[in-house]
């Protein structure tokens, strides 16, 4: 585990409590390598960021600029040292706002850290405040130099404990999130559980065995999610490694799931799924595929079974939940939770004897 947390602030400017923000959002709902001292997003100026998102409180205050979130700093006699970019916009921009925001942070003394597509350390202007300042610029979607990619070797096959992949019928349906709280789930059972992060967030949030998927050259992407699995098993003997899904395998935009299929070898998947949504989040006349189509796909391309279906309850009351979860065990054959909403443990013992121990 990740001994010390950097004490930071999370810019989430007219994103937070959307699908945009959801790099915030796993930061207020967990995080081992930050102390999350403020959210900046004005519209939520004064509340609770965890009331706002989960409807339980965290002590996480929302405030409505970086100067509160210094001054909060400032009255707890706390130094702020990462300023953190905590949205997660359509295509990774930067939007031309958070320039202004950005700047103010270095000429604070703040290391910035952004995982978008944007590169802050590429701008200039920025570089040359930021060494002004004695700051450093980290962007975590840059590829790492090539000579330190792997190619896939077939060495997953050593890996003799049990692999789940945590895949989704869509984008920014809380993959990561319940992914989490599995391995969470897992560790408190008494079991030795490793979590791969495929994205920017997971890594924010201290997951030791992490890739940026989409910062990747497409012909290392599969001998990277090997080598992730590798270490993580070489390193931890763990009796159980959870994969981060990443899209979903029929999104237009985000198709994703196929490598960690194919290379992360799986012995069974878990899908996420949000009943409500008819369209692929951000694509209206997009609409998602049926959830009996899209685990026929995944057991067709895997040739591994979907053991269980969790659900994203966007858009549902409490009292619709589970309903929802009878009617999708009727429709598939498959259990159903809401782990977002009870907590993973009844999915954790569903999986545990699939244990290899």
């Amino acid at each position: 585990m990740i001994a010390i947390k950097r004490n930071a602030v999370v810019y989430c400017e007219g994103a937070f409590n959307t699908p945009n923000g959801k790099t915030a959002h796993g930061l207020v709902r967990f995080t081992e390598r930050y102390g999350v001292l403020a959210v900046i997003d004005s519209k939520y100026d004064g509340r609770d960021a965890g009331e706002v998102l989960d409807g339980k409180s965290t002590g996480i205050p929302l405030v409505g600029s970086l100067e509160q979130a210094i001054d909060l700093a400032a009255g707890g006699d706390v130094v702020v040292r990462d300023f953190v970019i905590g949205l997660a916009p359509d295509g990774g921009r930067l939007p031309r706002e958070a320039i202004g925001v950005i700047k103010a942070a270095l000429r604070s003394g703040m290391n910035v850290v952004s995982g978008l597509h944007d590169f802050v350390s590429d701008n200039l202007e920025l570089a040359q405040l930021a060494r002004a300042n004695h700051c450093e610029m980290f962007d975590i979607r840059k590829p790492p130099p090539r000579e330190k990619l792997h190619f896939f070797s077939g060495k997953i096959e050593e890996v003799d404990c049990l692999k789940i992949a945590l895949l989704g019928t869509d984008s920014a349906v809380g993959k990561r999130t319940t992914a989490w709280m599995l391995v969470h789930a897992f560790r408190d059972a008494g079991f030795i559980s490793e979590l791969i992060g495929t994205g920017q967030t997971a890594w924010l949030q201290g997951a030791r065995y992490s890739i940026v998927l989409d910062s990747l050259i497409n012909d290392f992407v599969s001998g990277e999610i090997e080598h992730a699995v590798h270490e993580a098993w070489k390193n931890e003997k763990p009796d159980v490694i959870v994969l981060e899904g990443q899209g979903s395998l029929m999104n237009p935009a985000y198709p994703g799931g196929f490598e960690l299929l194919a290379a992360g070898r799986p012995d069974l998947v878990v899908l996420q799924h949000a009943p409500r949504r008819i369209d692929y989040d951000g694509f209206p006349g997009y609409p998602i595929q049926p959830l009996d189509h899209q685990i026929r796909a995944i057991e067709v391309i895997s040739g591994k079974k979907v053991k269980a279906i969790t659900i994203n309850h966007e858009g549902m009351h409490k009292d619709e939940i589970q309903p929802e979860c009878r009617r999708i065990t009727g429709k598939t054959g498959l259990p159903a939770f809401d782990v977002l909403e009870f907590g993973a443990r009844e999915l954790m013992e569903l999986l545990k004897p699939a244990l290899k121990i």
